[in-house]
């Protein structure tokens, strides 16, 4: 593989990570609800479930799943079903009680704290990894994107890992924009009201995600 070809697939890569999508919603809202620190795991799931279909597409089950439109559509209706139930739990989340309004910084950072509700990092790990794994289209998708920019005349193992590495770095430095911007706005759930209307919000995106999803047709 060229250096050209690197920057022309870094380039491509790091604006495609940057669209939003379920992985970037859901790594947001965790920011928000349990901090940058703790949703460090939910970006780990989501990263080794798009690492592992890059590896699937690689072994040519991208191509499987374009012959086979049955499984292909199995999968998607499943990926479906999971994002909308994840919008409709975050829709009837409950909200934490408000705080006062007059308080230390330090005591409000506290009380923040302690107002997270208590997930395992292995749950949040789960919850990232089913959401990274939930679109079939992601296999479809790596499948056509990376061939475009190997070398067959040239090991194809060596290439495949530089291309590997460099979506995850592009994905992990996204993933920290929207968990650090999650984060910041976490500060504004304190507010019942406010708490609310980002569930909702968040609740109808996924459902949105869903919805889309069970509407493509391969």
């Amino acid at each position: 593989m060229s250096l050209h070809t690197w920057w022309l697939f870094l380039v491509t890569v790091f604006v495609v990570c940057a669209i939003p999508g379920p992985n970037m919603l859901l790594i947001m809202s965790h920011g928000a609800q349990y901090g940058l620190r703790r949703s460090s795991a939910t970006m780990a799931g989501c990263l080794s479930a798009l690492v592992l279909m890059l590896a699937v597409s690689a072994a040519g089950l991208g191509v499987f799943l374009q012959a086979w439109p049955a499984m292909f559509n199995a999968l998607r209706f499943i990926g479906a079903a999971y994002l909308v139930y994840l919008g409709v739990k975050a829709w009837g989340a409950p909200v934490p009680e408000s705080t006062a309004d007059v308080v230390s910084n330090a005591t409000t950072a506290a009380m923040q704290d302690a107002a997270r509700p208590m997930r395992s990092p292995l749950a949040l790990y789960r919850n990232g990894f089913f959401v990274g794994a939930s679109n079939p289209k992601a296999i479809l998708f790596a499948a056509a994107l990376l061939p475009q920019f190997i070398d067959a005349s040239r090991p194809v193992l060596p290439q495949f890992g530089v291309l590997v590495a460099t979506f995850a770095v592009c994905e992990v430095s996204w993933y920290l924009v929207y968990a650090g911007f999650g984060a910041r706005i976490g500060a504004t759930l304190k507010s019942r009201r406010v708490a609310r209307a980002f569930n909702r919000v968040t609740g109808g995106v996924f459902v949105g995600f869903g919805a889309m999803m069970a509407l493509l047709r391969q």
